[in-house]
């Protein structure tokens, strides 16, 4: 890991900015390598993710792990992060000002990994990293792309474990994100020789992502 990325993680780990941190056990503030091609961002830890301190390791988790291997994913390969750092008691959802007190944090998280695909979980994670697109009913296993990175937002893990009829949905949201990796990541055949220089394109407006 980035020495940036594991001292923005000792920092998250001491965070007060809001009131989660008094009825935390731990804070989560990531997991996974730096770079790196995907990124998944869910909600907020739960029971298991407090106790342990890492991200997705309860039973949504478990079939986070197994959706990726089926599109040839593994955690060693992508990195895991939340909106929010810190459990809500009781699991509730969380509240917008928590949100925003997190937010920092993610926006340099997103600057540090540096991904090509960013995979949303869930209808609080695409609020707060899409805001305006649509709701998760509508938009999930679409491709947005926002500041040259690719953003597909997926049904959350915890969502299909409570409604068996979004499984199917979600793996497939799964499917289509890896589509498009594989079309992204494939080697591109060398361009043909110019007789002048090509002029450079401008870089990526970075202002259209609210997560930037």
């Amino acid at each position: 890991m980035l020495p940036e990325l594991e001292q923005l993680h000792a920092q998250i780990r001491a965070c007060t900015r809001c009131g989660l941190h008094a009825s935390r056990t731990h804070a989560v503030p990531g997991s996974g390598p730096a770079p790196a091609d995907v990124m998944i961002v869910g909600e907020a830890p739960g029971f298991t993710e407090d106790v342990q301190g890492l991200p997705f390791v309860g039973p949504a988790g478990r079939l986070l792990d197994t959706l990726l291997r089926q599109v040839g994913l593994s955690r060693e390969t992508v990195f895991i992060t939340n909106v929010l750092k810190c459990r809500p008691p009781q699991n509730r959802d969380p509240m917008p000002h928590e949100a925003e007190a997190c937010l920092p944090y993610l926006r340099l998280q997103f600057k540090l990994v540096q991904p090509k695909a960013v995979l949303i979980l869930g209808r609080h994670s695409l609020e707060r990293m899409l805001p305006g697109v649509g709701p998760i009913s509508r938009v999930h296993g679409q491709v947005f792309h926002r500041g040259g990175v690719a953003f597909v937002p997926c049904y959350h893990p915890a969502a299909a474990l409570h409604n068996a009829t979004l499984l199917d949905e979600l793996q497939r949201d799964f499917d289509r994100a890896r589509e498009y990796l594989d079309r992204l990541l494939a080697p591109q055949e060398p361009e043909p020789p110019t007789s002048s220089p090509a002029r450079p394109e401008p870089p990526p407006d970075a202002e259209q992502l609210s997560l930037i």
